[in-house]
């Protein structure tokens, strides 16, 4: 009986136990379990990279064979009347394959020429620069390279979910295009094996600064125009903050912002004492010219390349918006993750390798991992509102050296380069002692 009464006793009490421990445990799975729930409930980053994956290449725009489409074509497949960017407005016209898609490179100038790779800005492709590399050709003999970044223009764009647009990106692209040239195989060093002058664009410069603090024995010159990199924070206008902030989902944020793209009017022009404010895609429109800008040489092209069609860079953003699948989103991508402000130290490190420079001219190693001309060369817009000539020239002397870094200011907006082309080429042309 009492042996009886102790075996109940203890049953019941490692039931007791049992249960209780099952409590406690449910208690601690719990959270877990709706954790878990919720995850598969709730699409992830990391589900929508994977989804992503599958079909993970945005294509560029539809475009004609050289053969098709011949010497004079002007329209392209999407039945537009006019297409702003025709696929042969440039010379030698190539698609180079890569794992993150096909880049749209162009190259001409004497084989033997100072080699210049251009990298154009956030908004525009890089037919705004083609009249600028067009002049240094024409006058000094240069060899010129140009390419469309991820998601412009005619290049394909890795699904920014998966592959964000970031300096990393940025300094494969540039691997990948100077590594097509079919100069390499010269034998006099080309454009992958000898030395290249970068001349970045507002956020091309902000890729060239940080391409170079990665490649210095790449590089060998750096002409920045109204560059990025350096923008300070409280100049961002609160709005883009949200928008851009991570904060909106995904499908929200690219309909807003490929709506202003279209809609926007540019502007270029300084902004008022009370508009310190910049919003992100103002300063992408202030890269189209404005006004009576986009009659100009500069802006449409095809005067200056003989036989080939007319390019329009006032129009060509809205052109993306409407014939690129990846444009919005590489836009956005980039303004979440491209190197446009808080650099100080990529551009500091430039700084010290030509301090370096000067200090020990006599050392070929430290020589090399400085600049031909021994500081970068920088123009800024008189009255651009995006990149404050004010602001960008003392902050650009701070982080590369005072003596490290030569600024012309030039009349003219953020369009700088497409407006301005005749007073940036000389600039340069003096710069580099081209006279």
């Amino acid at each position: 009986m009492d042996s009886s009464n102790g075996l109940l006793g203890s049953r019941a009490t490692a039931q007791l136990l049992a249960d209780k421990r099952t409590w406690i445990a449910a208690g601690l799975l719990a959270p877990t379990a709706l954790y878990a729930l919720s995850k598969l409930l709730t699409p992830t980053r990391a589900s929508n990279q994977q989804e992503h994956q599958r079909t993970r290449i945005y294509p560029a725009p539809p475009r004609q064979t050289d053969q098709q489409q011949g010497q004079g074509a002007t329209t392209n497949n999407n039945n537009n009347t006019q297409c702003p960017y025709p696929p042969n407005a440039l010379p030698n016209p190539r698609d180079i394959a890569t794992p993150y898609g096909s880049i749209r490179s162009y190259e001409w100038g004497p084989p033997q020429g100072r080699k210049l790779l251009f990298i154009h800005g956030i908004s525009t492709p890089c037919i705004s620069l083609a009249a600028l590399a067009h002049r240094l050709v024409e006058r000094h003999g240069c060899r010129v390279l140009l390419f469309d970044l991820f998601g412009r223009g005619y290049s394909e764009c890795p699904d920014p979910a998966a592959v964000a647009q970031d300096g990393k990106l940025w300094a494969a692209q540039i691997a990948f295009v100077l590594g097509s040239s079919e100069l390499n195989a010269g034998g006099d060093g080309g454009w992958w094996g000898g030395k290249v002058t970068v001349v970045g664009y507002s956020l091309g410069g902000g890729i060239a600064v940080d391409f170079a603090s990665w490649f210095p024995d790449v590089v060998e010159g750096m002409v920045l125009v109204a560059p990025a990199g350096l923008l300070r924070g409280e100049r961002v206008a609160f709005w883009s903050q949200v928008v851009y902030g991570g904060w909106l989902p995904r499908r929200v944020v690219e309909g807003l912002v490929g709506r202003r793209l279209v809609g926007g009017s540019s502007s270029s022009s300084k902004q008022q004492p009370e508009e310190t404010k910049v919003g992100v895609v103002q300063g992408a429109e202030a890269e189209t010219p404005a006004g009576n800008v986009a009659g100009r040489e500069s802006s449409v092209g095809g005067g200056f390349f003989s036989g080939r069609p007319p390019f329009n860079v006032a129009t060509s953003v809205a052109w993306q918006v409407d014939s690129h699948p990846g444009f919005v989103a590489a836009f956005i991508s980039s303004i979440q993750n491209s190197p446009i402000s808080g650099q100080q130290p990529r551009w500091k490190l430039v700084g010290s390798r030509l301090d370096a420079q000067r200090a020990k001219s006599n050392d070929p190693a430290v020589v090399k991992q400085g600049l031909r001309e021994g500081k970068v060369l920088m123009l800024l817009g008189k009255d651009d509102g995006v990149i404050v000539a004010e602001e960008i020239e003392s902050d650009a002397i701070e982080a590369l050296g005072r003596g490290n870094v030569k600024v012309e200011v030039l009349e003219g907006g953020h369009d700088l380069p497409i407006a301005g082309v005749e007073e940036c080429a000389r600039a340069i042309g003096e710069f580099c002692d081209w006279s």
